[in-house]
């Protein structure tokens, strides 16, 4: 099965990738049949040819989870659209807290529509 992946170059610690199509069955750093473009998870910059990327997925390649990603998140020229608050994962006590601050808006905004649906039945009991 022909795979879209990542190919990690760089050295110890400072990773960079190239996107390759590449035989499922290959190792890694084997030989691809085509590079796409290239990836720097530290610096966030990107390069790929997206054409060609769609073409391999409608001719049946698969692409891996973190390539779907950068597919879908890269704009006409290649280049990745980066927003922190899609990627920022939050720990469970900031999700409770931010799950509670939208409960309140959310109750606050219900007691503002009663208090303004009172004022008009009060407005035409006066009328």
């Amino acid at each position: 099965m022909v795979k879209i992946r990542l190919k990690r170059l760089g050295y110890k610690k400072n990773p960079t990738y190239r996107i390759v199509v590449i035989d499922g069955r290959c190792k890694r750093e084997g030989a691809p049949i085509e590079e796409l473009g290239h990836y720097n998870p530290k610096t966030k910059e990107m390069k790929l040819n997206l054409a060609s990327a769609q073409d391999w997925v409608k001719k049946g390649a698969q692409p891996t989870a973190t390539v779907t990603y950068l597919m879908k998140n890269c704009d006409e020229e290649g280049k990745l659209i980066y927003n922190k608050k899609e990627t920022v994962k939050l720990s469970k006590k900031a999700q409770a807290k931010l799950e509670a601050e939208k409960e309140a808006q959310a109750a606050a905004a219900a007691e503002a529509a009663a208090a303004d649906e009172a004022q008009v039945e009060a407005g035409e009991a006066n009328e």
